[in-house]
């Protein structure tokens, strides 16, 4: 995310945000009340509507944007962010993983997410965010799995694994202690931001878990 966050007050002019969006060149700004909790968010759109204000209701951009809706006048007519923004904004905790961000923005149709931690607001996660960390190196990609997933979250010492990344595409060989494990390891692999796929085919364990051989027992 980014950490240095340009916010407006709801009694923000919509010129003025109209011309931050401009020198910080964003496509969308949060509103904050004084409490510094997140109300909505202006984005290009909002201003596109106020702008188009003068024409004739049929000819007016926001039919196609967001629908012929009697609840669009308050924008048409807007002169400060409150009056302007869409509400309520669309939100997520810093512990909110790229994965899950990108998911939200999909399915809620938004740019941009106000990072929120114990009601203030802490950063901002752009669409750019998102693909900056998909973007990221087979280096930066093959230490991250060794590290975090293989090594913190599975316990496994990466020496006992092949690890290969090759434009994203992680593939691994080798045996590892359980077959539950063999199994976590493409899962959380694949949460990692910019792996493509994960192939396990080779990956081959020692034991079955305490579970499953006593299941095998009873047949």
């Amino acid at each position: 995310m980014s950490r240095e966050v340009v916010g407006v007050s709801p009694s923000t002019s919509l010129k003025t945000v109209a011309r931050l969006l401009l020198e910080h060149a964003f496509s969308g700004v949060p509103v904050v009340a004084d409490s510094g909790k997140v109300l909505g968010i202006v984005s290009e759109g909002d201003v596109l509507v106020k702008a188009a204000a003068g024409l004739a209701r049929h000819e007016h951009p926001s039919n196609w944007l967001f629908g012929d809706d009697e609840a669009l006048e308050m924008k048409r007519g807007a002169r400060t962010a409150a009056d302007a923004m869409s509400h309520p904004a669309v939100t997520v905790d810093p512990r909110c993983t790229v994965a899950e961000a990108a998911r939200l923005m999909v399915r809620r149709s938004v740019n941009r997410l106000p990072v929120v931690d114990r009601g203030a607001l802490v950063g901002i996660v752009t669409r750019t965010d998102i693909v900056r960390a998909f973007a990221r190196s087979d280096a930066d990609l093959l230490e991250q799995i060794r590290s975090e997933v293989l090594l913190d979250t599975l316990w496994i010492d990466p020496a006992t694994v092949d690890l290969a990344v090759e434009d994203g595409e992680v593939t691994l060989t080798g045996v590892v202690e359980t077959r539950t494990v063999a199994e976590l390891v493409p899962v959380y692999v694949a949460l990692v931001p910019g792996v493509v796929s994960v192939d396990t085919a080779e990956l081959g364990w020692r034991t079955e878990t305490h579970v499953e051989r006593r299941h095998a027992s009873r047949l």
